[in-house]
């Protein structure tokens, strides 16, 4: 039997206001995907709300060892730089497994590893702010091009155009 996995993608930098609303958020999410039968979660480690959704998924393997956190670095000294940390060497040792994407550091060594979890995963969660750049914008089109169930965690003030004063 195939495993259903779930990955997730967000920004490292949440209004400290927005931190506790989040982790709850994603801790509903996570309930979720158990609910729905997904017992693999991906997660890219980045600071922010990769490593909240990591902590979530181990307090769930307390209560079911059998539920696998995998985390998909994107180059090897990322590795290095992680089991030197306390708190994430301690998640990274929670890991089934652990996939360094290449070995060298590239500019596209994010959006690689983004692709390689959305690729592998029936779901992706996102918390998300509106930005029109970087990494979970990025996730998120990958998961959309990918036709891949996507869950959203809007997050802080999306401040849309003024169309009266002639702006796009």
């Amino acid at each position: 039997m195939r495993k259903k996995t779930c990955c997730v993608t967000g920004h490292r930098d949440l209004p400290q206001k927005e931190i506790n609303r989040v982790k709850a958020e994603l801790r509903r999410e996570i309930d979720r995907a158990l609910e729905d039968g997904y017992t693999c979660f991906m997660s890219g480690f980045t600071e922010g709300v990769e490593q909240y959704f990591a902590e979530i998924v181990m307090e769930k393997q307390k209560g079911d060892p059998s539920l696998e956190l995998v985390a998909v670095l994107p180059y090897r000294k990322r590795l290095e730089g992680l089991k030197e940390k306390g708190r994430t060497y301690e998640m990274l040792e929670a890991c089934s497994e652990v996939i360094v994407v290449q070995e060298e550091y590239h500019p596209s060594v994010y959006s690689r590893r983004s692709r390689y979890m959305a690729e592998r995963s029936g779901r992706v969660i996102a918390v998300y702010d509106g930005r029109e750049k970087g990494g979970t914008v990025r996730m998120i089109r990958f998961a959309h091009m990918l036709k891949k169930e996507l869950r959203e965690i809007p997050v802080g003030e999306i401040v849309l155009p003024d169309r009266r004063n002639g702006e796009n």
